[in-house]
């Protein structure tokens, strides 16, 4: 099923045309090679494809990481091609929130230090009270004091998650989020992960190579070669 278009005004992301290339002729790569792509509020969206498909090369455009060679992309109302570094970054931060594979919590600090980071970034006087409310809805309220190392693997992500979550931001990019998880912890992480979405209002971005997880989300757009080759409703 093709997906309508959404008013690119409106949507959470909109980009055009983006392309991505590493190199220069005759060795150059192409990566991306011209997505169009609209996100609306509120969506939970699958982005499938094999290894090598160019998956994560459109998160990290998508998500302000990796500048385009080519197109527009605009996120939550800010196009992100017309920033200066700096400038990039306090966007990002403002509208995004990132869930990885590796968890990539910082280890010298605790669970509670670790989710109240972004929001000491952006200057919140409330940040520990936050993250200590955010941690307990993601069933962390008895380990705030620990260290990633004494922490479960399904313990690190659910902080993960409270970390991407607690700013609110508007759009939230989960990069193969059980891929160091065992079945079972990883399929009580993806409820948490999409139950803490719909709590919040996000938009939720799945980056996986797993169509039964792809399933689990409203839409899932396929892409190969750096294309996108399907984009349709689950149900």
């Amino acid at each position: 099923m093709t997906i309508a278009p959404y008013p690119t005004d409106s949507a959470v992301i909109a980009a055009r045309n983006v392309r991505l290339s590493l190199g220069r002729p005759p060795a150059r790569v192409d990566i991306l090679r011209g997505i169009d792509l609209t996100v609306a509020p509120g969506e939970t969206v699958a982005l499938l494809g094999a290894s090598g498909s160019g998956k994560s090369s459109l998160m990290a455009v998508l998500s302000g990481l990796e500048r385009p060679s080519d197109g527009t992309v605009r996120v939550a109302g800010m196009d992100f091609e017309r920033l200066d570094e700096d400038a990039l970054a306090t966007a990002r931060r403002a509208r995004i929130g990132i869930v990885l594979q590796a968890f990539h919590l910082l280890p010298t600090m605790t669970a509670l230090e670790n989710v109240a980071v972004p929001l000491e970034l952006a200057g919140a006087s409330d940040a520990f009270a936050r993250a200590e409310a955010e941690l307990a809805a993601v069933g962390l309220a008895k380990r705030l004091g620990h260290y990633p190392a004494q922490l479960s693997g399904g313990e690190q992500q659910r902080v993960a998650i409270a970390r991407a979550l607690v700013a609110a931001p508007p759009l939230v990019f989960a990069d193969e989020p059980t891929g160091n998880l065992d079945a079972a912890t990883g399929a009580a992480i993806m409820d948490l992960l999409f139950a803490r979405q719909a709590a919040h209002g996000s938009t939720l971005f799945v980056i996986t190579h797993d169509a039964t997880l792809a399933a689990r989300c409203a839409r899932v757009v396929e892409l190969a070669d750096g294309l996108i080759v399907a984009d349709r409703r689950t149900a």
